[in-house]
C-alpha cells in the first residue's frame, strides 16, 4: 500500500497529491541545437540495415547536432532561436564524414 495520499479530512486524494503518471507526451524545450544539414536523399545517412527503432529513412530529413527527446517517429517542433546573442557569428558548419555502417551490433 501507499503511505500516504493526503489528509484524513478532506477524505478524497486532492489534485495537488503527487502520484504516478505519464511523463512521455509532455512538451520538452532543448536549447542550443545546432542544424549540421537539411537533405532530401535520406539514402545519404542511412546506416545499413536502418537506424534502431526507426528505419530507413525515405522522405527529407533535419541532421542536428545533440539529442532530441522522444520516442522514434514522434514530431518534432523547430523554431527560431529564443536565445540568440547579438554580434556572435555563427560558422556554417563542415560535414566532413557521415558513418553509414550498420547500428545493428553487427
Amino acid at each position: 500500500m501507499i503511505g500516504t495520499a493526503g489528509s484524513w479530512h478532506p477524505n478524497w486524494i486532492q489534485n495537488t497529491v503527487p502520484q504516478a503518471g505519464q511523463t512521455g507526451y509532455h512538451q520538452r524545450t532543448e536549447y542550443n541545437k545546432r542544424v549540421l544539414k537539411v537533405g532530401e536523399n535520406g539514402d545519404e545517412i542511412t546506416p545499413a540495415g536502418g537506424f534502431p527503432h526507426y528505419g530507413v529513412v525515405n522522405n527529407n530529413y533535419i541532421l542536428l547536432h545533440g539529442t532530441i527527446p522522444g520516442p522514434a517517429k514522434r514530431l518534432i517542433g523547430m523554431r527560431d532561436a529564443i536565445r540568440y546573442r547579438k554580434g556572435v557569428k555563427v560558422e556554417k558548419p563542415e560535414l566532413t564524414y557521415i558513418s553509414t555502417t550498420s547500428k545493428q551490433g553487427v
